[in-house]
C-alpha cells in the first residue's frame, strides 16, 4: 500500500477529463460518485495513486428522451432515474430497479456510469440495462464509441473500456412491449441481491438476463427463444426458468450458495416471465 495520499485532478470539463485519462491511462481512477470506490479503497482491495473527479465536469448528469431514446449520463444519479417523471412512464422497470440499489443516502450519491463502470457483480441496474437493450457511450481522445451492456461487462471488476475511455452516458432504446425487474433478497431490505431477474419482451422478442449470481449478467437467447411467438403460460415460464437454472453455475457468497441460488433462479425467473405476461 502507499504511504502518500494519491493525486486528486479535477477537471472542469470533459476535453480535460479525457486527456487526463489519455495521458495517464489505468492509473488515473476514475471518480464518479464513490459510493463503491471508497468501499474497495477502504478494504484495501484498490490502492489508486492518481484520482480524476468528474463532479464538476458539465453536462454528464443529463436526462434526455428523444426519439425513443433514453439517455443518461455518466454523473446522473440513482435518485434522479428513480424519480424522473419520463423514466417512470417510459421504462418503468429500468426506474425501479434503480429504487431498489441500498437507502436513499446510497442513491443521492451512486451514479450511472460508476454502477456500469464498476462492474460489481451484485449491483442491481446492470441486468436490467443489458435486458432493455442499453448501449454504454465510451469517449477518450480518439472518439467515440457504443458498447452494447451484454458486451461491456467481461468479470468481476472487468469492463470493455479501453485504458483511455471514459464512460460518459448510457443509451436506452424503448421497447414496444413490457418489462420486470425482481430482485431476491436473502437479508435486509437494503442488502444487495442473492439474485436477480430483469426481463423484456420487444414484440415477440424475449430478453432474460439474470444478476448477482456470476461474475457477469447471464443471459442465453436460445432459452429465450422458447418463447417466440408463443403466449407465455406457466408452464413455459417454470421450463424457461428451470433450464436458465441448470445453465447456470452460480457463486457461493454471504447472501447464498450456489445451490441455494439455483432453486431461487428457477423461481424468480418464472415470477419475472408471469409478470411479463400480466403487465
Amino acid at each position: 500500500m502507499p504511504t502518500t495520499a494519491p493525486d486528486w485532478h479535477e477537471p472542469t470539463s470533459l476535453e480535460e477529463a479525457l486527456a487526463l485519462r489519455a495521458e495517464h491511462g489505468e492509473e488515473a481512477t476514475i471518480v464518479a460518485g464513490g459510493s463503491f470506490l471508497g468501499i474497495v479503497i477502504n478494504q484495501k482491495l484498490l490502492a489508486p495513486t492518481r484520482l480524476v473527479a468528474l463532479r464538476r465536469v458539465a453536462d454528464l448528469d443529463v436526462v434526455e428522451v428523444g426519439d425513443g431514446v433514453l439517455r443518461l449520463g455518466a454523473m446522473t444519479t440513482h435518485r434522479a432515474v428513480e424519480q424522473h417523471g419520463a423514466v417512470r412512464e417510459g421504462w418503468p422497470a429500468l426506474a425501479f430497479s434503480f429504487s431498489v440499489v441500498a437507502s436513499p443516502r446510497v442513491r443521492n450519491q451512486a451514479t450511472v456510469g460508476g454502477v456500469v463502470a464498476d462492474a460489481d457483480y451484485a449491483s442491481d441496474p446492470p441486468s436490467m440495462l443489458a435486458a432493455l437493450r442499453a448501449r454504454v457511450v465510451a469517449r477518450s481522445v480518439r472518439g467515440e464509441r457504443g458498447i452494447p451492456m451484454d458486451e461491456f461487462i467481461l468479470g468481476h471488476y472487468a469492463t470493455a473500456l479501453e485504458d483511455d475511455e471514459l464512460v460518459t452516458e448510457l443509451r436506452i432504446p424503448q421497447s414496444s412491449g413490457p418489462s420486470v425487474y425482481r430482485k431476491f433478497r436473502s437479508r435486509s431490505s437494503e442488502d444487495r441481491p442473492c439474485v436477480s431477474v430483469a426481463a423484456a419482451q420487444d414484440n415477440t422478442d424475449l430478453k432474460v438476463v439474470v444478476g448477482a449470481v456470476a461474475d457477469r449478467p447471464q443471459y442465453f437467447p436460445e432459452l429465450c427463444a422458447l418463447a417466440s411467438g408463443e403466449r407465455i403460460t406457466t408452464e413455459l415460464a417454470t421450463e424457461i426458468g428451470r433450464r436458465y437454472a441448470e445453465e447456470i453455475e452460480p457463486l457461493s457468497d454471504s447472501r447464498g450458495s450456489g445451490r441455494y441460488r439455483k432453486r431461487v433462479i428457477a423461481v424468480e425467473v418464472r415470477r419475472a416471465l408471469e409478470g411479463l405476461r400480466d403487465e
